[in-house]
């Protein structure tokens, strides 16, 4: 390992668990932009407040060139409860960082340093600290409030800790590598009555029962066994008594895919459905249907950049054999600007625990290679 990156864990570690002690939520990373304003700040950069709300951009310049890539990392915490022991647990009930953001911010800024110190490239890096990934957006807003006119990157690049991959192993692939999230949210509405009466009112939630069977054959039947898609009913709300028929029946779920031709298929077939079982059952069912993330898609070229980067920082570097059902808000930057997005693994003897779990922790042993692969991606891409 380089001794000036060995020089730096300590410090990086430390920061790492002070992050994680202090989650915050999306569009509330008040506490998190003002430390990694500091220690930007403290590296000699040009620092850049309140991109997307609580977003932050730090830029390092050096040479003639006009080139810049972007490197980003996302700062935001889950709105649940932390199951663990450990002295850094977080001090806000119901928020953890259950997704090891702390981890990617710390790696960055572990970046920043590094590459203010002794980096060796030819142009200026954006150095991009994003709020509000899980599920709010933050990568659209930054876009929105004008990130790549203020930071005309040429390219972006950003990574994942990745539970699945031991620690050490890095894996991405050409094109899709995340998937779109779409999420529905479904009213099935009558009129209410006495359970022993069902033939004088429309039962919403036999409505909503043959609803959820028949949207369960919607991948397997209306789309081609060589696309991939998932949907899946995950809430099911109605009704308050046993012996009362409900007016109204609540389902939500989401919808996952690669394809904008297939989210396109899947969606209407969602109308067709409801519509259908409406019509069969008198019942009247309404359907809000959102597309808040599109797929992450990674650049061919740039995506054999970010593996050769990690060779040369000594990890094993592996092309993906599948993208992943999971979403990514990365996937608006790379709508904007080529790029790609890297897995980083991070499973050991004592973090194998998935995402979004309660007793998740990031490994701190990865951190030195994160900041290797984002120094190598850099210099790579301003070579």
């Amino acid at each position: 390992m380089n001794k000036d990156i060995e020089d730096l864990l300590p410090a990086l570690v430390a920061l790492r668990r002070d992050l994680h002690a202090h989650p915050e939520l999306a569009f509330e990373e008040r506490r998190t932009s003002s430390v990694v304003v500091a220690a930007l700040r403290d590296c000699g950069l040009e620092v850049h407040e309140g991109i997307g709300g609580t977003g932050v951009v730090g830029v390092l310049r050096r040479g003639n060139s006009t080139r810049m890539v972007g490197l980003r990392a996302d700062m935001d915490a889950l709105p649940m409860r932390e199951d663990a022991g450990r002295p850094y647990v977080s001090r806000h009930p119901g928020v953890h960082h259950g997704c090891g953001h702390d981890g990617h911010t710390a790696m960055l800024l572990g970046a920043a340093q590094q590459l203010a110190r002794a980096g060796s490239f030819d142009g200026s890096i954006a150095f991009i600290f994003q709020p509000a990934e899980e599920g709010r957006g933050g990568a659209r807003e930054m876009v929105r409030q004008g990130l790549f006119d203020r930071f005309p990157c040429q390219s972006v690049f950003a990574l994942h800790n990745w539970p699945d991959l031991p620690a050490g192993t890095v894996a991405t692939r050409p094109g899709p590598i995340m998937a779109a999230a779409d999420r529905f949210d479904i009213v099935v509405r009558g009129q209410g009555g006495h359970a022993a009466q069902p033939h004088r009112t429309a039962d919403v939630v036999l409505a909503a029962s043959h609803l959820v069977a028949q949207m369960h054959t919607i991948v397997s039947r209306r789309i081609p066994p060589t696309q991939n898609a998932v949907l899946s009913v995950t809430r099911i709300s109605g009704g308050q008594s046993h012996n009362v028929l409900p007016a109204a029946v609540e389902l939500t779920g989401t919808v996952r895919s690669f394809d904008p031709g297939v989210q396109d298929a899947i969606e209407q077939a969602v109308r067709d459905v409801a519509a259908g079982v409406a019509c069969g059952s008198g019942t009247r069912i309404d359907v809000e249907y959102t597309r808040y993330y599109p797929a992450t898609v990674n650049s061919p070229e740039h995506a054999q950049l970010a593996l050769e980067a990690a060779r040369s920082a000594g990890l094993e570097a592996q092309v993906a054999a599948a993208p992943a059902f999971t979403s990514e808000d990365f996937a608006f930057m790379l709508e904007q600007r080529p790029g790609a997005y890297l897995w980083l693994g991070q499973r050991g003897a004592d973090h194998a625990v998935p995402l979004h779990h309660p007793s998740y922790d990031f490994n701190d042993d990865v951190l030195a290679c994160g900041v290797l692969w984002f120094v190598a991606v850099a210099q790579m891409a301003l070579c």
